[in-house]
């Protein structure tokens, strides 16, 4: 199917936090960012200072057997658009791949202990970065309707989940 590929080094692995891949509520859990021992602890000197990491993960559920990119319609809803496989933000995508925004709460040596990584418990980390307001996107951002609709219930507190 893919005809080229790289390797990233795995940084990192959560620790607690969500467990089986659950779509919607996944706001107010705890869980840590537990360096590898071969990065050293100083390589986190000075992120304390910052409020929010941008966190790149392996989706280690997921498996090649997955990967959709034909299109489809988000979360199998008739009522949403079929979008290509790359329009999706999922487990089904070439590189199983996700990208998240946890808030930090502190650091204890090589852990970062965080809230709002929808990231599984044992999820392979392959980067982290603080992050930083003039690297967001710049200018409007838009996007149709349907995300709005798919993702309303999925910051809710997991504790509020059914």
């Amino acid at each position: 199917m893919l005809d080229e590929f790289i390797t990233f080094p795995v940084i990192a692995h959560v620790v607690g936090g969500h467990r089986g891949r659950l779509d919607d509520y996944k706001g107010d859990v705890e869980s840590i960012i537990r360096l590898v021992p071969s990065i050293p602890e100083s390589a986190l000197l000075g992120i304390e200072e910052f409020s929010h990491l941008q966190v790149h993960w392996h989706c280690h559920l997921g498996s090649d057997a997955d990967i959709e990119l034909e299109p489809r319609s988000p979360r199998g809803n008739p009522a949403w658009p079929a979008t290509g496989g790359l329009v999706h933000r999922n487990h089904r995508r070439p590189s199983r791949s996700g990208t998240s925004h946890p808030r930090i709460l502190h650091v204890d040596g090589r852990d970062i202990h965080v809230t709002d990584l929808d990231a599984d418990d044992g999820t392979p980390i392959v980067d982290l970065a603080p992050t930083f307001l003039e690297m967001l996107p710049r200018g409007e951002v838009r996007q149709p309707s349907w995300p709005t609709e798919m993702l309303r219930d999925y910051w809710k507190p997991a504790s509020s989940r059914p």
